[in-house]
């Protein structure tokens, strides 16, 4: 502590590079304080610390890290908590730029493993970034004695060293729970449980926080798909509605909630926050969004289940383009996701190409199948359920030539979902459709593709340049790749850990010896082994804002890479 006060007093007023000496490790009374990064200017990105707190000066229990997830969750919590502390924290440090700020990487309403804060053997370490006070681009060491001494110390008073037991333990309690929901559904065939009572609206479309209204409508089950899960920390069972492997269609008028009934189970591959609505709707964890996405970039993926007899003899078992459709687009995604290891897929007909879903009786008629290469999703959901164990969820408002594939119909009726199985066998019975089937009698296989190793490459003149940019783009060498409609990612810092990964597997020369599938298995062990700081180049330090990303998004970005080749 006294070195660095007087490193501070020694630097004060010099210009903003003078900050560097302030690089190293500090012995404070209750923590360690590493300096890993300084910011060369008051207005690039804020420097990096770590706070290193010994386990003894805390309330945290060993028991409390029994199981991974366990661990996950109260990392979680203590990140909740700093980040609290912080946007209350008045830090009176002022100056030009980015003077003063302290920021956490912080959760919102999905619990997600981050490098924010980290619990090993003996301590917990929070990372912060720090905007180094400065006037001008001169030092101002008292205000970041300020910061350092007395600020930072107090976050950490009023945050972890102010935890209660009573707000770990409920964090934990539910985390046990949510496990046993995925374990039954596990053993009893279920794609999703919605639990009864859960808010599903949005407050807003920019908002993933619950609708407070008097006017939302709680979830209600159907006594026909209800299930009963028991869980541990409560006496009575969960009640709620189990939507069984298969394929599923959610129907119903515009605005009744098919839509936001899909948005929440499409998000419950990740656990929730206790008073989020959705803390008891939970999905596959290997459940794939999928939609059509205009004007992405193909390679070399076999879209001939779905795609044949393209005009000039365009090759659909290892298509590419520059600028796909909707139909191709959609085909493509989800042959990737299927590579990728999805289990289901979850479409909504409003971001779907229409003629990929269906191909009515009278088209037929007008267009004879040998003039249309396409066949339409409802052809093939069947024989990828039962060749692939692939499930589908689908909404669908719009055609009933469904109801002769669907296993289950869950009609959504002002937020309220109703069993209509029966109901939808009988039309389809009473109402016979003379639309052909097309596509043959089988799915076919699903092709491992192998990238070739000068896929990724992060140069930009003579140096590397990658960059994460928001939630949506990732800037790979002279190329970016947009993931706008890869919805199922949630955090911008899991956009960051994918971009951390993909120059990962570049250094280390992974591609072109690996699938896709062998390269994800190899990235996901080291995931498990070794974290997601050991995806990045100072391991030791801090690791950067990043967040778990799922395999399937992984993938998503590989495949939208502009720069991406395939083996022959």
């Amino acid at each position: 502590m006294d070195m660095l006060r007087d490193i501070l007093k020694r630097i004060d007023g010099k210009g903003y590079k003078a900050y560097k000496d302030i690089r190293g490790k500090y012995r404070f009374d209750d923590f360690t304080l590493h300096i890993d990064h300084v910011q060369g200017d008051p207005f690039a990105a804020p420097s990096k610390i770590r706070l290193e707190v010994p386990k003894s000066k805390t309330i945290l229990r060993e028991d409390w890290e029994s199981t991974p997830s366990r661990k996950v969750r109260v990392e979680d919590t203590i990140a909740r908590s700093v980040a609290s502390t912080i946007r209350n924290q008045e830090t009176q440090a002022g100056g030009s730029g980015k003077s003063g700020v302290i920021t956490i990487d912080r959760p919102a309403q999905e619990v997600l493993q981050r490098t924010a804060v980290e619990l090993t053997s003996n301590t917990v370490i929070i990372c912060l970034s720090i905007g180094l006070p400065a006037r001008g681009r001169k030092v101002l060491g008292k205000q970041a004695e300020k910061m350092l001494f007395t600020i930072i110390p107090q976050v950490l008073n009023d945050s972890i060293f102010s935890l209660e037991d009573d707000t770990v333990v409920e964090a934990i309690e539910l985390c046990d729970q949510q496990d046993a929901i995925r374990e039954f559904m596990k053993g009893n065939n279920l794609v999703a449980f919605i639990a009864e009572g859960s808010i599903l609206p949005r407050e807003s479309g920019i908002s993933d926080r619950p609708l407070r209204s008097d006017d939302v409508v709680a979830f209600e089950t159907p006594e026909s798909l209800s299930v009963s899960i028991p869980v541990p920390h409560r006496k009575e069972p969960i009640q709620g509605m189990g939507i069984q492997k298969g394929i599923t269609l959610i129907v119903g008028g515009g605005y009744h909630g098919k839509s936001t009934l899909l948005k929440a189970i499409e998000r419950g591959i990740y656990d929730h926050i206790s008073g989020d609505g959705r803390e008891y709707v939970l999905t596959d964890p290997n459940a794939m969004k999928v939609r059509s996405e205009d004007g992405r970039k193909i390679t070399s993926v076999d879209i001939s289940p779905f795609i044949q007899n393209l005009p000039y003899g365009k090759t659909t078992t290892q298509f590419t383009s520059e600028d796909a459709s909707g139909s191709t687009s959609q085909a493509a995604t989800i042959i990737e996701s299927l590579e990728a290891g999805a289990s289901a897929l979850l479409i909504d007909e409003d971001t779907s190409a229409t003629n990929f879903m269906i191909r009515d009786e009278r088209m037929q008629q007008l267009v004879s199948k040998d003039k249309e290469p396409i066949t339409p999703f409802i052809d093939k959901v069947k024989q990828l359920y039962e060749e692939h164990e692939v499930s589908t969820l689908l909404v669908m408002g719009g055609s009933g030539d469904y109801f002769d594939v669907a296993d289950t119909v869950v009609l959504m009726d002002q937020y309220r979902p109703f069993d209509v199985t029966s109901e939808a066998n009988d039309i389809a019975r009473n109402s016979i459709s003379n639309r052909k089937r097309e596509g043959g009698e089988r799915f076919g296989d699903v092709q491992s593709r192998k990238p070739q190793a000068s896929s990724l490459d992060s140069r930009k003149g003579k140096r590397s340049k990658v960059a994460a940019r928001g939630l949506h783009t990732i800037q790979y060498g002279t190329t970016d790749i947009k993931i706008d409609f890869v919805e199922q990612v949630t955090d911008a810092s899991q956009t960051r850990a994918i971009t951390e990964i993909l120059h990962f597997v570049e250094k280390r020369k992974w591609l072109g010896s690996h699938s896709v599938s062998e390269l994800l298995e190899r990235i996901e062990t080291q995931l498990n082994e070794k974290g997601l700081a050991s995806f990045t180049d100072f391991p030791n330090q801090h690791p950067g804002d990043l967040a778990r990303p799922r395999m399937l998004e992984l993938a998503s970005a590989l495949n939208r890479l502009r720069t991406l080749a395939i083996r022959q």
